[in-house]
């Protein structure tokens, strides 16, 4: 099949398209309602290929691990072990805007994450289908073979460690009941969304949460979600345009449905990994690279133009390590700081957040509103 043609508004003289099962995306991207940052990559500083030869500029620790650049991609500080995600630290700030909020406004649809937990504000966790209860207590069992009882839970206790294991069920039961009853007066979303996919399925999932946000005292929300299965050291060309389509689809319903519940201009979808995929092929497929491009999609997005700069396809070229592993020209710092000055972060309270960033001259790449 044939490329997929996109025009930016701004263009470096060269042609640029976009995968062929990417259908949603190019018409959004054409709506101006997407944009693409290039060669976007963790960075301890600014970095070319000459500096990397010589030795004279640190570079990320594990590189090209995907646990540990998956981690620097959440936390934004690689030079650290941190126990927060510039997510979590987002929220720490941001939460006082959230009126008399009934759960955290950080609701992770695929499990633990480090970008989500902050100091005081951590992720709340539903599935696609909805709250996740917790199977081993119901208020109706009274027997001696159940775990965890009504009586156990309101039984008064000395020891801390017992007393704050109460407290924490009791409060994971009582957010259980007042998501699902703010749930099931949800309006029902009419666009449709794809079948048999997952990542369509969390994002419907955030759809009908946006749609409750004003019963949960919500202002400012964060969600996460996760698409796997694209490192593909072979079979790639098949393996790849599966799991765009799936990418394409359900970022598209999702910002129907956006559009449908009157909030486009509220919600921001962004994307991250840990990198790209090399240039030059193993035989089969492609290996573990650095530099990668994002997408970010929203009513808000300056979109229909790539920012930043995409590297020259050149094996060994300006913009190479080796191998086609593009040097990052866009840092995770400033691409997580324009999205966090969007989100309402003032620019003095960035540092807090992103602890790097004044080590980049971008703290706004430009692609919000």
């Amino acid at each position: 099949p044939s490329l997929l043609p996109i025009n930016p508004i701004n263009s470096d003289g060269r042609q640029f398209a976009l995968h062929p099962s990417l259908t949603e995306m190019q018409s959004l991207f054409g709506q101006k309602k997407l944009a693409i940052a290039a060669n976007t990559g963790v960075l301890m500083a600014p970095t070319t290929r000459e500096q990397i030869i010589a030795k004279s500029v640190p570079l990320p620790p594990q590189l090209f691990s995907h646990n540990d650049q998956q981690v620097q991609w959440q936390t934004s500080w690689p030079d650290q072990l941190p126990k927060t995600g510039w997510g979590g630290r987002m929220a720490d700030v941001m939460n006082p805007l959230n009126t008399n909020p009934q759960i955290s406004m950080s609701v992770s649809l695929a499990g633990s994450n480090v970008f989500q937990v902050g100091s005081e504000v951590f992720p709340y966790m539903v599935s696609k289908e909805g709250t996740i209860s917790l199977w081993y207590y119901n208020e109706a069992w009274g027997n001696p073979e159940t775990i965890v009882t009504k009586a156990m839970l309101d039984a008064t206790y000395g020891n801390v460690l017992d007393r704050s294991y109460s407290e924490i069920f009791k409060r994971s039961i009582e957010n259980e009941k007042r998501l699902s009853t703010a749930l099931r007066k949800a309006p029902t979303i009419t666009t449709p969304f794809p079948q048999n996919n997952d990542l369509a399925g969390q994002l419907k999932m955030v759809a009908r949460l946006i749609s409750v946000r004003n019963d949960l005292g919500m202002r400012r929300q964060v969600f996460f979600c996760t698409a796997d299965g694209f490192d593909t050291h072979g079979e790639q060309v098949n393996t790849h345009a599966n799991l765009l389509r799936w990418i394409s689809q359900a970022l598209g319903a999702f910002y129907q449905a956006t559009v449908e519940l009157g909030v486009a201009d509220k919600v921001t979808t962004f994307t991250a990994s840990d990198f790209g995929r090399t240039y030059k092929s193993n035989g089969k497929g492609s290996d573990h690279g650095w530099g990668n491009h994002h997408f970010i999609m929203g009513g808000a997005v300056k979109g229909g133009d790539i920012y930043g700069k995409v590297p020259l396809q050149q094996i060994n070229g300006p913009d190479d390590t080796s191998d086609g592993r593009w040097i990052p020209t866009i840092a995770t710092d400033e691409y997580s700081s324009t999205l966090a000055l969007w989100f309402g972060v003032n620019s003095s309270d960035l540092p807090t957040i992103l602890p790097n960033i004044g080590r980049f001259n971008r703290p706004n790449l430009g692609f919000m509103m």
